[in-house]
């Protein structure tokens, strides 16, 4: 007798969804099916997807038309013109969503399996407008993960308006939240349409509107950055490259600000401008040190009028060396913001400080500032140039020179700028450290007095002399530089030249490569890659080692290898 073989059933979901979930696309076939996969994977199933399409060109349609066809909770919505932003996308989609819960969703991000139903949990929970979670951010290059702005979302809470918190402010993304469709509706809040940096509007204006909103710890949204991405595909807020990017955050600023003014919420002010000063100009300096002077000339005419119309304490909140950077700007003193924006992050001091003729106060730069707020900017007489512990003493080491040598070799000019003139008079022993296993590749030198407070001295790197581990080693290290005095030690980054080529050589097992960071501060970097047998074999069995005897029998064999 034939088996009786059960007929499929496809699953019943809720005629009424409870949340609806937009994804915006636009000539994203590859990862439009990723997306809306950890849509179908959500744990709670009453959820409506809306692919809302600007028009794409590629073979996003067909796909999103055979996503439709395969989950009735899928609807296809394509716009009949390219809207050229996410705005027109999401707010075409608003007009035919169905739930009393609304989320957007980037065709290149995920939502985690049970996002709606944590966010959906805080909605019925309590009576709020917009329930919020944490955002992973990944790495698309090296798979890293970390939270967005984590101390914001650190404990679930129920905020009553955002003059509670204007922390808050600088977590400015449109699709970490789930909103109530009757808040969006009560006070008209759709998207701008025909304008770049949308969410940093729209967000604002949820957060005063909102009379509560609830934030929650877990994770609601993964967001995968690719910061090495073409130019063409990059985001649009990894397009910093582009005037018009600078003009449209900018505009978006002033929109906010007037918002702010109209809707009696003046108050913010102050922290809103210190929002855009950390996180938004912020992102554009360290930048600066890779932009030619034709560049910042027109940044600076940019950014500059609308730098002045802040208000003073969003500056005075700031670290010494960021609003160095800002006046520098601010003074169209140029060169010396690129140079400033190099030590951002990595406690690098400047060149040449110039002490005020009265003894009270020591300047960035050559010069005594000619206004009274500059002075005020950049008075670096906080930062104890020559008072610190000499661990975490200010120094600055600039490569002046790189001359590639025979094999696996390259001879470094490095010059050490002292302006708290903390090292003593006469050569100076340094040496340079590279680590990319476990033991470390020392490298003494000598560092000769040029003139009072400044150092040169040359290196021989013979990168083949690194040791690495024995299954090879993939990825990338930043020498530093130390110095020692009196038996203590100082540890500084070592800035490369911006503009050097890269210089790739082989090694016996692989291929390494010298190289401006080309980001940040811009320090020395060296990249290794396997080759050979370390690659296709040492490496291979090195990951799928479990036990012991036979991580044993790996090094036994890499030993083997290297005699050869």
């Amino acid at each position: 007798m034939t088996p009786l073989v059960p007929t499929p059933v496809a699953p019943r979901y809720p005629d009424r969804p409870d949340a609806t979930v937009t994804v915006i696309v636009h000539n994203d076939a590859a990862r439009l099916p990723r997306a809306v996969a950890s849509l179908r994977r959500q744990t709670h199933p009453g959820i409506e997807i809306i692919i809302s399409d600007d028009h794409s060109t590629d073979g996003t349609p067909a796909v999103a038309r055979r996503l439709a066809a395969e989950d009735p909770r899928i609807h296809y919505l394509r716009l009949p013109d390219n809207s050229g932003g996410c705005s027109a996308p999401r707010n075409r989609a608003l007009e035919i969503a169905r739930a009393p819960y609304l989320m957007f969703l980037d065709s290149d991000d995920e939502l985690p399996a049970n996002a709606v139903e944590l966010l959906l949990a805080a909605h019925r929970e309590r009576r709020i407008d917009f329930a919020m979670g944490a955002v992973r951010r990944i790495r698309v290059d090296n798979g890293h993960r970390s939270t967005w702005m984590p101390h914001l979302v650190a404990e679930r809470r129920t905020v009553r308006g955002i003059e509670a918190d204007p922390r808050l402010l600088f977590e400015h993304l449109a699709t970490s939240k789930m909103y109530a469709r009757s808040f969006l509706d009560r006070h008209g809040l759709r998207f701008p349409e025909g304008i770049h940096y949308e969410d940093q509007l729209f967000s604002a204006q949820a957060y005063c509107l909102a009379k509560s909103f609830t934030i929650i710890p877990q994770p609601v949204y993964h967001w995968y950055v690719d910061p090495y991405a073409d130019a063409g595909a990059a985001s649009i807020s990894n397009q910093r490259h582009k005037l018009t990017n600078v003009r449209d955050r900018v505009h978006v600023q002033r929109l906010i600000d007037e918002f702010l003014t109209e809707s009696g919420h003046e108050s913010l002010r102050e922290d809103k401008d210190y929002k855009f000063l950390k996180h938004d100009f912020r992102m554009y300096a360290g930048d600066l040190p890779y932009r030619d002077e034709v560049w910042l000339a027109s940044f600076a005419r940019i950014v500059t009028p609308y730098l002045d119309s802040l208000e003073p304490g969003a500056y005075a909140r700031l670290p010494r060396p960021e609003r160095v950077v800002l006046q520098l700007v601010r003074d169209a003193r140029l060169a010396e913001a690129r140079e400033a924006a190099r030590g951002l992050g990595h406690a690098v001091a400047p060149r040449q400080v110039t002490p005020c003729p009265e003894g009270e106060a020591t300047y960035w730069g050559d010069r005594v500032p000619g206004t009274i707020w500059a002075r005020r900017e950049l008075d670096v007489t906080d930062l104890d140039l020559d008072a610190r512990p000499f661990p975490s003493a200010l120094f600055r080491h600039e490569i002046t020179e790189l001359t590639p040598g025979p094999g696996a070799s390259l001879d470094l000019t490095v010059r050490t700028y002292d302006p708290g003139l903390r090292l003593a008079v006469g050569p100076q022993r340094a040496a340079l450290l590279l680590s990319p296993g476990r033991r470390r590749l020392t490298l003494p030198f000598r560092l000769d007095p040029v003139r009072p407070g400044v150092f040169e001295g040359r290196v021989h790197v013979d990168l083949a002399a690194a040791p690495l581990p024995l299954h090879g080693f993939d990825g990338i290290r930043h020498p530093v530089l130390r110095i020692g005095q009196q038996g203590l030690a100082h540890t500084g980054v070592l800035l490369a030249p911006p503009d050097f080529p890269a210089l790739t050589t082989r090694t016996a097992h692989h291929r390494v490569t010298v190289e401006p960071e080309g980001r940040a501060p811009g320090r020395l970097q060296v990249r290794w890659r396997p080759a050979g047998v370390t690659a296709h074999l040492i490496r291979p069995v090195a990951r799928g080692i479990a036990r012991p005897t036979v991580r044993r029998a790996a090094r036994l064999v890499a030993g083997v290898l290297r005699l050869r």
